[in-house]
């Protein structure tokens, strides 16, 4: 038997940018696409949204691969899927029907990235001590936001070069996808080559709840549960609305209320400088709360998660087109959403607690999908209703039930402070 921690330094940075780069391109880099081919702001919002599914339901199938085969051949497995149905969307773009094709391979990339997530997500757990579990969070996370950082930023500059190049934005996204189903396939064989078969033996074998309804039901018998649940689908509501229209908006012409920015530098700014901040936000966030704990800390995070989002409003009633107001903007939102988000995830680990961890943190972060999803299937068809200025105002508002919900919610005030984190 491979003993655990092998080869870590070279696995894990593969792994968790391989990871990244679909979930990034299925919820993101959609949207901008479809925005430069022509598809209204309500119709991106709505069937892109639907695109968060698998991430909510994904806890239904969990114990399948749990169950059946290895981690190491179900992420492989799903790699590979990935590629070919980023190859499916590339090859497919040119045709008249091309955005219900384009969403049923997208959809088949969604499905096989959620299953890649648990399959991944196990292999760390299992090919990892519990002390370096701890000690390489950092460096996964590192990895998955530089595959934002190649999804958002890179691979949208490529397609704005060569919309600009061709003069075809169809073709131009036709070869961006192509590129992605190759970075995938020489991603998949980059992880069959590093990643050590740690499941190769009996000894293996961890601990199962009693059934897979026993699961589900010591969820929802935690202490104040329902309260929990309603904080998780409430504490992004407006963010979830905000990440679906903020590149639509710089896209859009002046006439009807955008910015009019090229899709290069919509990718510049969000997929570099903007990913920067977000993961500067994110490590600074995690610092504060392992040094003081959550409790000090998560009003300040969710103050900041959402108060920079009313700079929207401010450029939307404005249209300043100014590249450094923009910046601004997005450098704040962004740094404001990381910081946010770290209180989040920690409260996402703290319900997840009891024999049942990994499933239920399957299930708590299935909920988070959700408060993605719905918000932003709406997102199109409110801000063709408000207007991008209204819109904005709204996002600002949609923050108001999460404060709400937090005057009611308990959790130890020392949870997450690094000399109590005893399973990292």
């Amino acid at each position: 038997m491979v003993e655990k921690d092998k080869g870590a330094w070279g696995w894990i940075p593969t792994l968790y940018f391989t990871q990244g780069i679909p979930y990034i391109m299925v919820v993101t880099v959609s949207v901008i696409m479809y925005k430069r081919l022509g598809i209204s702001n309500a119709d991106i919002g709505l069937y892109t949204s639907w695109l968060y599914l698998p991430w909510v339901i994904k806890p239904l199938w969990s114990p399948i691969v749990d169950l059946k085969g290895t981690k190491r051949n179900w992420f492989l497995g799903m790699q590979l899927v990935i590629s070919l149905a980023f190859l499916g969307i590339g090859l497919f773009l040119p045709s008249n029907a091309f955005f219900t094709i384009t969403l049923a391979f997208f959809w088949m990339a969604a499905f096989a990235s959620a299953t890649n997530d648990i399959a991944s997500d196990g292999y760390y757990m299992i090919g990892l001590t519990q002390k370096k579990q701890s000690f390489f969070i950092g460096l996964r996370s590192t990895f998955y936001r530089l595959a934002m950082v190649t999804g958002q930023g890179l691979l949208v500059i490529l397609a704005g070069f060569l919309e600009n190049k061709y003069g075809d934005n169809t073709k131009a996204w036709s070869m961006t996808m192509i590129c992605t189903a190759v970075l995938m396939l020489i991603l998949t064989l980059a992880n069959f080559f590093v990643t050590p078969k740690f499941e190769s033996t009996g000894e293996m074998e961890t601990k199962k709840p009693e059934s897979f309804l026993q699961v589900f039901i010591s969820f929802f018998e935690k202490k104040q549960i329902w309260v929990a649940l309603l904080f998780i689908l409430t504490y992004r509501l407006g963010e979830s609305q905000l990440v679906k229209m903020a590149s639509p908006f710089l896209l859009d012409k002046l006439e009807v209320g955008g910015l009019e920015y090229s899709t290069e530098a919509v990718g510049t700014i969000y997929g570099t400088v903007g990913v920067i901040m977000l993961s500067l936000g994110g490590i600074i966030g995690g610092i504060l709360i392992s040094r003081d704990g959550l409790k000090k800390w998560m009003l300040p995070m969710l103050l900041a998660l959402n108060i920079p989002n009313a700079l929207y409003a401010v450029l939307a009633y404005t249209q300043s087109t100014s590249l450094v107001v923009v910046v601004g903007t997005v450098v704040l939102e962004q740094f404001g959403y990381g910081f946010g988000f770290a209180a989040f995830l920690i409260f996402l680990i703290y319900i997840s607690e009891g024999i049942s961890k990994t499933s239920h943190y399957a299930i708590a972060t299935g909920f988070m999908a959700l408060g993605m999803m719905i918000p932003g299937m709406l997102s199109g068809y409110i801000q063709e209703w408000l207007g991008y200025d209204g819109f904005f105002l709204w996002v600002v508002i949609a923050a108001v039930p999460a404060f709400i919900v937090l005057r009611y919610l308990d959790y130890p005030a020392d949870y997450g402070k690094k000399t109590n984190d005893v399973d990292a």
